[in-house]
């Protein structure tokens, strides 16, 4: 369930802003009793900014309450699987981080909370599965922050749905709209699964089509539609393909068969009922006060609650 939003809804891809914060802030940026708080004290004055420059209305902070959900890797099992941490003991797939970052994700986590910023993880699903169904159910303008390019799928000029990419920090964002994926990958927002799924990204280990590379799949989604179009072509031998592309193609039809579902981010999260209204005052003054002093979060926490306040 999800309450209505109107006006412009922010969602914040959390880890994915949380990891820049800790490789862009040097790990000096201590508690008082020592413990590195770079990325907590970053992710603050990540939200500060945005709020600031771009004035949401409603702020979720997204979470991968499974960052490798298992019904995508029964359909690819190479997914996302060299992240995964050695050595660990038999369970669910813990991810590879580093050693001073996993400590300062529960603090993250009890911040946002006693702030009163809404936080929204789903058992099964990852946090680009959250977004992709606040996207889907939001009725105004939305703007999804995130250093990762499989959320350009989600870009709609219609729906004033855009991603905000940082570039350095996020006072430098690459404001990603159609115009922008157009130019830079010859698709729109629709057609980025599509791309994506067919050059492969090693990064989340999809292996794509072999010899499919960005150019070709641009070429190829720019001459037959969409991926069904690509496919049906292979069928017609009447098609504008080379013969190496037919058969690239052609045998690749059992990894294209479940990519799809893989790539593409789901829009049908059973959402729980938060209230994502950015909040203007702390939803729990005592608990962020002994927050901040026991992290020393100071002065970045502070900017924040000014920036907050109505």
């Amino acid at each position: 369930m999800m309450r209505d939003v109107t006006g412009r809804l922010m969602l914040l891809d959390t880890a994915s802003l949380y990891f820049r914060a800790y490789f862009g802030v040097p790990d000096s940026v201590r508690a008082p009793d020592g413990t590195p708080v770079n990325a907590v004290r970053g992710l603050l004055d990540f939200i500060d900014r945005l709020v600031r420059d771009h004035h949401p209305e409603h702020l979720v902070a997204c979470m991968d309450a499974d960052w490798r959900p298992k019904w995508r890797v029964d359909l690819i099992p190479s997914y996302k699987a060299h992240r995964v941490a050695e050595e660990q003991e038999s369970g669910p797939d813990v991810e590879e981080v580093p050693d001073t970052l996993s400590p300062q994700v529960p603090v993250i986590e009890a911040v946002l909370d006693a702030l009163g910023i809404a936080r929204v993880g789903v058992a099964g699903y990852e946090a680009d599965d959250v977004i992709g169904t606040f996207t889907a159910r939001a009725t105004g303008p939305v703007d999804i922050v995130t250093g990762d390019r499989d959320l350009y799928q989600l870009v709609d000029d219609a729906r004033g749905v855009r991603v905000l990419y940082p570039l350095k920090g996020v006072g430098s964002l690459q404001l990603t709209d159609e115009t922008w994926l157009r130019e830079k990958y010859g698709v729109d927002g629709s057609g980025y699964a599509d791309l994506a799924l067919l050059r492969g990204d090693p990064s989340d280990g999809l292996p794509g089509v072999p010899g499919i590379g960005e150019k070709t799949a641009a070429k190829l989604l720019a001459e037959f539609g969409d991926l069904a179009g690509i496919l049906a072509a292979v069928d017609d031998r009447g098609a504008k393909l080379t013969p190496a592309q037919r058969r690239r193609l052609d045998e690749a039809r059992p990894y294209l068969a479940v990519a799809p579902t893989v790539v593409r981010v789901a829009s049908d999260v059973p959402l729980p009922d938060v209230d994502t209204t950015l909040p203007r005052r702390p939803r729990d003054p005592e608990a962020l006060e002994a927050l901040s002093g026991r992290w020393g979060l100071g002065g970045a926490l502070q900017r924040l609650l000014t920036t907050l306040e109505p």
